[in-house]
């Protein structure tokens, strides 16, 4: 046997035996067989074929099936699928032969992974609905997708950089919170930070550097921090351990970005873990405030930063009380007090939740919402991206709970209107709703809810959906349903108009051929066929003058055969002589980065509208269909869903030195005013000859001083050398560049 044929024979048996091992349940020796049975199949199934790496990719199902029982607590069915997920999509193997082999059940599951045939727009939306419609039936699906992600994202770098960013974007985009939702925290906080690497590797790596650099003194706090409140505890003999926990590279990332900070600047890098241990759900309440009330004798806290999720638990089941401290130097810490049982939940999500349910009766928030959705993916009539959308709306959505009138307790994400709780109690509720009486007051419909408030919903026969009701609600389920309504009035329209038509074109002995259909569309100026029969049926068009249509057609086709003739007389042409002659595509190399150069800019690419990017940014191409490239920040929302609908068309861009062209831009100054500022805000810009000034608007409040100016700048260096000048003015508080303009 050749020495590489060796290795990975030992690859794969260190592989399966890591399986093993791994595995928080304890395996019988039928179950062991089963999952050996599965390994062997599929190694066969896999055999000779490698991923982009270079290993075998047997390997991969494998790690796949090592973080569903590791890392997320599954057992043998998720093991067994996990193993066998690709089978399908990428051998000869049929589901059926599965199914045969090793049931129905994990063959259902192995359908639920396997990805939808065929090369159309939009086909990762619809693999990843085909993947939730069987949510309600088996969470393990979801489960075990999310866990291929992740392996995918841990072994991203041998993936082409265009890939990376599709990958990546989808992940950030509907991986990390659907992770999130299901409770998979440890999960959710890889799946952002492995995306970071790969969306902006820079920043990701300075702020690495950073923790990195900081990391001893960082121990050194906490071991302080710790020290009183340990002491404390052991005299309580509470049975608690106590360990610190860093914020995560992703979420330092985003709070500079929403902020406007630097890394000094996040307050909250520090966080305390206290998990005790307790045998009863009503004794871990006691001991949690009894942990609080040692936390809080011995640090300040700030009050609007107590949260009590034991009380009131999240959603996807999380249970912790947490609250933000004084700590040494000065610095903020949040300190998170659990149970055991709590820490579990916590970091394995579902599955642990699950595992504690067995004596509880009642149904969970999570319960809730794995149920609620099974009407909106069920819906056969929605749109992929508006689907994707309205599930994700809910997905990272901080909560609320409210009640109705007879004491129901009701979770609603934060934002939510009396429209959205009205929706959520029952559709017809929904459809009829006309305000309701928020603890006895009088409130329109669209009126906000809060925590606490108890709700009753007032409403009229005569009410239906109008079109304004989209800006209102929030809820997925309530946006759905509002949907629903208008498509079931539409396809009334439809059919209307298409009757009155057919009708009128009757009476004049014409048949609604294509010919006929189109000469109606160019005579009424409409863009399809559904408008024409929308606009006909909702009585917004008017079609009694249908027989000048046809007259006015002769007319014109007969003066178009005279005027052809003409010319025709005038010059002779050459035979296959064109007017004009359409310029082949260029193909582009997508595994490449496509070069922005100045010399082509509005002839091969444009500069999308939505984010306004300048050269120098982190962008990304987006290839359309008519073969043009759209250059969009990498932090526009527009280019996470476009990185998740139509990945495939996603290219990576890099800026040639532009040095002619202006470009608008946008900054923002803030500090309190005092005499003079607008005339050395006005001097320092026009004294840059790089940069002009297009519109400057100032305004005063409160003696806070405000300035937007839109500049025209060459890059992100001018734009950078203008704000380290503009800071360098007395008094200045902040310059920043917006996103938007």
């Amino acid at each position: 046997m050749p020495a590489t044929s060796k290795l990975e024979q030992l690859q794969k048996s260190e592989a399966f035996d890591n399986v093993i091992k791994s595995s928080t349940h304890v395996l019988s020796k039928d179950q062991l067989e089963l999952i050996r049975k599965a390994f062997d199949f599929a190694n066969s199934a896999h055999s000779g074929v490698r991923r982009k790496s270079g290993e075998p990719y047997i390997l991969h199902p494998i790690a796949v099936a090592t973080i569903v029982t590791k890392e997320i607590g599954l057992g043998t069915k998720s093991i067994i699928s996990s193993i066998l997920h690709d089978v399908v999509e990428d051998t000869d193997y049929k589901l059926v032969d599965i199914e045969n082999l090793f049931g129905a059940k994990i063959a259902s599951i192995v359908d639920g992974l396997t990805k939808l045939e065929g090369n159309f727009d939009f086909k990762q939306a619809a693999n990843f609905r085909k993947m939730l419609l069987t949510l309600s039936d088996d969470v393990r699906v979801i489960l075990i997708k999310i866990a291929d992600r992740l392996h995918n994202m841990r072994t991203l770098d041998s993936m082409p950089p265009n890939k990376q960013l599709k990958i990546s974007g989808e992940t950030l985009y509907i991986y990390a919170p659907l992770a999130h939702r299901l409770g998979l925290y440890a999960i959710k906080t890889e799946l952002e930070d492995l995306s970071l690497k790969y969306k902006y590797p820079d920043q990701y790596k300075e702020i690495a550097l950073q923790l990195r650099n900081k990391e001893e003194h960082r121990k050194y706090l906490v071991e302080q921090f710790i020290k009183p409140i340990d002491n404390e505890l052991k005299g309580e003999n509470l049975g608690v351990t106590i360990k610190g926990r860093q914020k995560s590279i992703y979420s330092i990332w985003k709070k500079m970005q929403v902020k406007k900070v630097s890394f000094d600047e996040v307050y909250d890098l520090l966080a305390i873990r206290i998990v005790f241990k307790s045998n009863e759900k009503i004794d871990e309440r006691r001991k949690s405030w009894e942990i609080f009330s040692i936390v809080t004798s011995i640090y300040n806290y700030k009050q609007d930063r107590i949260r009590d999720w034991i009380t009131m638990p999240k959603a996807n089941g999380y249970e912790a009380l947490h609250v933000t401290v004084m700590g040494p130097e000065g610095k903020w810490v949040e300190v998170q007090i659990r149970s055991e049982r709590m820490d579990e939940i916590a970091e394995r999500g579902f599955a642990a939740h699950w595992k504690y349910k067995n004596n509880e009766p009642q149904e969970s928030e999570l319960d809730k919402w794995v149920e609620q959705i099974k009407e909106t993916l069920q819906n056969p009539e929605s749109d992929v991206l508006e689907f994707l959308d309205d599930f994700k709306l809910n997905l990272f959505s901080s909560e609320i709970v409210v009640f109705t009138p007879k004491g129901d307790m009701k979770t609603l994400p934060k934002g939510s209107t009396v429209l959205d709780f009205a929706f959520e109690i029952h559709t017809d509720l929904g459809y009829k709703c006309i305000g309701a009486k928020i603890n006895h007051q009088l409130v329109p419909f669209s009126h906000e809810i809060k925590s606490g408030d108890q709700i009753e919903i007032l409403t009229s026969e005569k009410q239906k959906p109008q079109a304004h009701w989209f800006d209102i609600v929030i809820t997925a389920k309530a946006k759905q349903k509002v949907k629903d309504s208008f498509k079931l009035e539409h396809k009334k329209h439809i059919e209307k108009g298409k009757e009155l038509i057919e009708e009128a074109l009757k009476k004049i002995d014409r048949y609604p051929s294509n010919e006929t259909i189109n000469a109606l569309l160019e005579h009424f100026k409409f863009d399809s066929k559904t408008q024409m029969y929308t606009q006909v049926g909702s009585g917004l068009s008017s079609i009694d003058d249908i027989d000048q249509v046809f007259l006015q057609k002769k007319e014109k086709q007969s003066n178009k055969l005279i005027k052809h003739w003409r010319l025709s007389i005038g010059r002779k042409t050459k035979p296959n002589e064109t007017s004009e002659i359409q310029p082949k595509s260029k193909t582009i190399n997508r595994k490449i980065p496509y070069i922005l150069s100045e010399d082509n800019i509005e002839k091969n690419f444009y500069l999308a509208k939505c984010c306004n990017p300048i050269p120098g940014d982190d962008v990304i191409g987006y290839l359309n269909e008519q073969e043009k490239i759209i250059i969009h920040k990498k932090s526009c929302p527009e280019t996470i869903k476009i990185m998740t609908s139509k990945g495939d068309q996603i290219i990576t861009a890099k800026w040639k030195q532009f040095k002619i062209l202006s470009y608008l831009t946008q900054i923002s100054i803030k500090r309190f005013d005092r005499i003079g500022i607008v005339t050395e805000i006005t001097s320092v810009i026009s004294k840059d000859h790089t940069i002009n000034m297009r519109t400057v608007r100032f305004d005063t409040n409160d003696g806070v001083f405000t300035g937007n100016l839109d500049l025209y700048v060459h890059n992100t260096n001018d734009v950078d050398n203008i704000i380290s000048r503009l800071n360098k003015i007395k008094g200045i508080e902040s310059v920043e560049r917006l996103e938007e303009i």
